[in-house]
């Protein structure tokens, strides 16, 4: 991991990072300059065929287009395409793209420029390639199905039909970013089409672009001198501070503008102030309670009804999680296409006893729950086993690194266990196939996602989850996910509770950061400081 080495750079980040000792008397950032405090400790990598984790995709949402992005609700607005034709059998999509799109090396962006960077995508196969190749692009096929017709002109051609919101909301994953293709091939070694320059590079065209990385401790990104729209500030400075008591402490001394990992205490710390306030979106990262249908306990549908109807869901949100997470009971986090926002289970002892009664579980049952040991995790779980205990179920808390308890889940080892699900792009196929389709529950299965992992097979809904990612109708699309939640609610053997806000809290005459549904798309370009 490389930070970027540039003159510019050397001369204008050294005395600025400096500033940043806690330790130093009350600062102010520079003028020109927003300086973040972020964890940052997940960037792997800034190259959009490979960056998969939550803060690279925010940074190369800033630093890059991509055709198509989502425009709230369930539509779509053009990004870098202005328009696009969809042939009428579904399977050729015709990009038709702006022509007034510049890199920040100055070079306009072309249709040329487009299909380089979804084959690289599926040539590398990297993590997030799948996004692209679940449509049956492949190494063979790829650059003859996805070309340039002309300068501005883009052919998407898929192998076999999907859902046409399905391919879109893909393409605005982070894996449709477009690269510049003279820069990354400019840049290439040993035929890896740029990547392991793009890692530490941008090559996009953006509001932004990287300046500067290192690793656990600072991003630095300049505004793009040809991006041709508003840029309010020249710099961005995101710094990595882990702890949440430290971010509300630099950004009170004012050596941070905004402050991005609050927890539900330092937002307390400040509610009132008229020196801080906040702007918080839906994020599509949902905890859950799993139950493993290996359990012979667990496979009652009434038990998973009674778990359902035990859990105090207001009272986790409003006493642990105030701010950071709220209620969600649906497989599709509120944001999502199709997503359905009603709550139809709060917490009723007398009817989830009724139900293990009916269950012939009266006197209740123990069993355990994995559960990631950091907070809100740990305060989360000991609501549950309390809220659990109230109806005769007595959970033995397994407390473990988030690692350890998802080895565990996907080893199909454990009994009950509490999880966070993050949406892989923002279509609701995502979150659909993970928790609904299990068409093959034996260990020799291609699908293990999530209802394999609980052995919770579904014929019904694992045929839907298929439909609907075929459907090209979009109003009988989003209809069949209905569907598909109001079934679930029935069936499923999991208990949804809360869906993360992401959070930023700025100092008084800041503002202008966009929070997104997915970290793919928080936006950087209409921030200004007083």
């Amino acid at each position: 991991m490389i930070e970027r080495r540039s003159l510019l750079a050397g001369t204008a980040v050294l005395p600025l990072l400096a500033t940043f000792d806690v330790g130093d008397a009350k600062a102010a950032t520079p003028k020109g300059i927003v300086v973040m405090a972020k964890q940052i400790d997940d960037i792997v990598s800034f190259d959009p065929g490979e960056a998969y984790e939550f803060s690279d995709n925010e940074v190369d949402n800033n630093c890059y287009r991509k055709l198509v992005r989502p425009a709230g609700g369930d539509s779509l607005a053009g990004d870098l395409a202005e328009k696009w034709d969809v042939s009428p059998d579904g399977l050729t999509f015709t990009f038709h793209l702006r022509k007034d799109a510049h890199f920040a090396s100055g070079k306009p962006v072309t249709a040329a420029d487009a299909a380089f960077s979804f084959e690289r995508t599926v040539m590398m196969d990297k993590t997030p390639a799948f996004i692209v190749t679940q449509f049956g692009f492949n190494k063979d096929n790829v650059t003859k199905l996805i070309r340039a017709k002309d300068e501005h002109t883009l052919i998407f051609q898929l192998p076999e039909v999907a859902a046409t919101s399905f391919v879109l909301y893909c393409l605005s994953a982070n894996v449709g970013c477009i690269v510049e293709k003279a820069a990354a091939m400019a840049n290439a070694k040993d035929g890896d089409y740029g990547n392991g320059w793009l890692k530490t590079h941008s090559a996009g065209a953006g509001a932004y672009q990287l300046t500067s990385w290192s690793a656990s401790d600072h991003v630095i990104l300049d505004a793009n001198p040809h991006f041709g729209g508003p840029v309010r500030e020249k710099r961005i400075v995101i710094r990595h501070v882990a702890d949440p008591a430290t971010q509300l402490l630099l950004l009170q001394r004012g050596d941070v503008d905004i402050a991005r990992d609050l927890g539900s205490d330092q937002l307390k710390a400040i509610a009132g102030s008229k020196d801080f306030h906040s702007v918080a979106a839906g994020q599509a990262d949902s905890m859950y309670i799993a139950m493993n249908q290996a359990v012979p306990v667990l496979q009652k549908p009434e038990v998973h009804q009674a778990i359902r109807w035990a859990i105090d869901y207001e009272a986790i949100a409003k006493n642990i999680t105030p701010g950071t997470w709220s209620v969600d009971q649906s497989f599709l986090p509120a944001g999502l296409p199709g997503a359905l926002t009603a709550t139809p289970f709060h917490r009723d002892v007398a009817k989830a006893k009724a139900l293990l009664a009916a269950a012939g579980l009266a006197n209740g049952f123990s069993i355990t729950m994995d559960y990631i040991s950091a907070s809100p995790y740990g305060e989360i779980a000991q609501a549950v086993q309390q809220n659990l205990a109230d109806v005769g179920i007595k959970v033995q808390l397994l407390p473990g690194e988030q690692k350890q308890v998802i080895t565990k889940t996907r080893a199909r080892t454990h009994q009950l266990a509490m999880l966070v699900w993050g949406s892989d792009y923002f279509d609701p196929n995502s979150n659909a196939q993970a928790f609904c389709a299990n068409p093959d529950d034996s260990d020799k299965s291609t699908l293990k996602i999530i209802a394999w992992r609980n052995h919770f097979v579904n014929a019904t809904l694992t045929k839907q989850a298929l439909e609907a990612a075929k459907e090209l109708d979009a109003k009988k699309r989003i209809a069949l996910y209905h569907t598909m939640q109001q079934e679930f609610w029935k069936d499923a053997p999991f208990a949804f509770v809360l869906q993360k806000n992401a959070v930023a809290t700025m100092r008084k005459g800041v503002t202008g950061i966009v929070m997104g549904p997915l970290p793919d798309y928080t936006r950087y370009a209409a921030i200004t400081k007083a």
